[in-house]
C-alpha cells in the first residue's frame, strides 16, 4: 500500500470539507479550493480525517493513490495558511515594481513587462530586486511563478536574470584566453 496514500488528511478547526461524488471541495479561513478525484478513487471523512482508498493494487491505482491524497493535503493546507513561492531579480537595473496589483518589471527589454495577477494571486515587492507570489492554490501559485522566471531566465554565465530564491545556478567558465599561441 502507498506509504503517503495511507495516511490520513487531518482537517483543522475551522475547516470544512464536503464529498460530493467525485468532486472534493474545501472551505477556510483563507477561501475556497475545488477538485477532482479520479474516478477510481474513493474519498471518505471520519470524525475530522480524510481517507484517500484505492480500487485495486494496480500499478496506476497505487500511482494514483498517493497523488490524491497529497492534493487534497494541499487543498486544506492552502485554505489555513496559504501558499508563497519567492524570486530573485539578478543583474544590474533589474528591478520589480507593483503598480496597483498589477506586476511591472525591469528586466533589460526595451520595455517594461507588465503581469496581472491570476484571480486568487496577489503579489508582494519586499525589495526591489524581490518578488513574492501568494495564493490559496499550490500549483496556481507554482504555474505563476514559474511564468514570471520565464520572462528572464538565469543564463549560466554571469547568472543574471530572474531565479527562485534557493535556486543554486550552475556556472560556466568564459572564454579561456588563447596565451602565447604563435601564428
Amino acid at each position: 500500500m502507498s506509504r503517503v496514500g495511507r495516511l490520513p488528511v487531518i482537517v483543522p478547526a475551522g475547516v470544512e470539507v464536503e464529498i460530493k461524488g467525485h468532486l472534493v471541495e474545501v472551505k477556510g479561513p483563507k477561501g475556497k479550493l475545488t477538485s477532482e478525484v479520479h474516478p477510481d478513487m474513493r474519498v471518505s471523512q471520519e470524525d475530522n480525517k480524510l481517507i484517500v482508498m484505492r480500487s485495486s493494487d494496480e500499478k496506476q491505482h497505487r500511482a494514483l493513490h498517493g497523488l490524491t491524497r497529497t492534493l487534497i493535503q494541499n487543498m486544506v493546507d492552502g485554505v489555513v495558511k496559504g501558499f508563497s513561492k519567492s524570486l530573485e531579480l539578478v543583474g544590474v537595473g533589474y528591478r520589480a515594481a507593483l503598480q496597483g496589483k498589477k506586476l511591472v518589471l525591469t528586466v533589460g527589454y526595451t520595455h517594461q513587462v507588465e503581469i496581472e495577477p491570476e484571480e486568487g494571486i496577489e503579489f508582494e515587492v519586499p525589495a526591489a530586486t524581490k518578488i513574492i507570489v501568494k495564493g490559496i492554490d499550490k500549483e496556481k501559485v507554482g504555474a505563476v511563478a514559474a511564468q514570471i522566471r520565464s520572462i528572464r531566465e538565469p543564463e549560466p554565465y554571469k547568472g543574471k536574470g530572474i531565479k527562485y530564491e534557493n535556486e543554486v545556478i550552475r556556472r560556466k567558465a568564459g572564454k579561456a584566453g588563447i596565451k602565447g599561441s604563435v601564428v
